[in-house]
């Protein structure tokens, strides 16, 4: 590998909107997000599945057949 073409890896404290803080590495020293592993609906298991039904059942449903 070449000599002084890599970034420079530090521990990086991430700050979310949640409020949760966790170190990890980076070139930055600090970053904020909008989202975390604490507070996304998927990883929280708040997540809501729509039951939209498929194209038939929107047809039949728009022309009440």
């Amino acid at each position: 590998m070449k000599e002084g073409i890599h970034p420079d890896y530090k521990e990086c404290k991430v700050t979310c909107a949640c409020g949760n803080t966790f170190m990890t590495l980076s070139n930055n020293s600090e970053m904020r997000v909008d989202v975390c592993s604490e507070c996304h609906p998927f990883f929280t298991g708040q997540q809501k599945f729509a039951n939209r039904g498929g194209r038939i059942e929107k047809f039949k449903n728009k022309y009440n057949l």
